[in-house]
């Protein structure tokens, strides 16, 4: 039986989706060779403070936008801007039932102490993961043995053919990109992942989806977070 993979960006504290993808695949191949870019969303993410959606962020050093996600470093202040980023973090989330053992995790990513952009968010990937209890095998982008030149389908059709699979999963957000009739004809597989709508009470407010991981860890028990997991369908 063909094994499942998936191939994504790596994010810092993604939406509940991302972790959705994860446990729905066998292995779960994490860029660490591709540009970064600023218009992106691997260093930030979103929280609910006040009732409102706001972005976070982990500030960078100064760098080319030719460097690849592995060639980029946190800034030199991060243990200030870190502490600031808890300060916020803790004032929206005090009162939230599982306030504690999530902005522990939070904290435990935060203070990690290599500021390598990439490894700082693959350990928090790790930590996220471990928490949720997923057991999928993570392999980083730069270890596989192909032609790291290719872009786009050709990229992952060859990241499919060097881990020796049939089957991948796509976000929905690539469904106009990659065709299934395209994939097809190299003996793969093609599916999208679509995360299912759910609600959760967020301080009484009116709801607000698809935020960072932390904000459903924050209202729901680990139990709920990992049954919503698998609330999710392939298209």
């Amino acid at each position: 039986m063909s094994k499942t993979i998936t191939i994504m960006q790596p994010y810092f504290m993604p939406y509940i989706g991302y972790w959705q993808l994860m446990s729905a695949v066998d292995e779960f191949v994490i860029y660490d060779n591709i540009q970064y870019t600023k218009k992106g969303w691997i260093n930030k993410n979103r929280f609910l403070r006040n009732g409102k959606p706001v972005v976070f962020s982990l500030p960078l050093k100064k760098g080319s936008s030719l460097l690849e996600v592995k060639d980029r470093y946190l800034s030199d202040d991060f243990e200030k801007e870190a502490t600031e980023l808890l300060r916020q973090m803790e004032g929206a989330y005090k009162k939230a039932p599982n306030f504690e053992e999530t902005f522990m995790l939070f904290e435990k990513c935060l203070t990690y102490d290599n500021k390598n952009l990439f490894d700082f968010i693959y350990n928090s990937i790790l930590v996220i993961k471990e928490y949720l209890e997923i057991k999928t095998k993570i392999i980083i982008s730069s270890s596989i043995d192909m032609d790291h030149s290719l872009s786009a389908a050709d990229k992952v059709k060859a990241i499919c053919h060097a881990l020796d699979t049939k089957k991948y999963i796509n976000p929905i957000g690539g469904l106009e990109l990659y065709l299934k009739e395209d994939f097809e004809k190299y003996g793969i597989k093609l599916n999208f992942h679509k995360a299912l709508p759910f609600e959760y009470n967020q301080f009484n407010n009116e709801f607000e989806p698809w935020l960072t991981i932390l904000d459903v860890l924050m209202f729901n028990s680990k139990g709920q977070v990992t049954t919503w997991l698998k609330s999710y369908e392939l298209i």
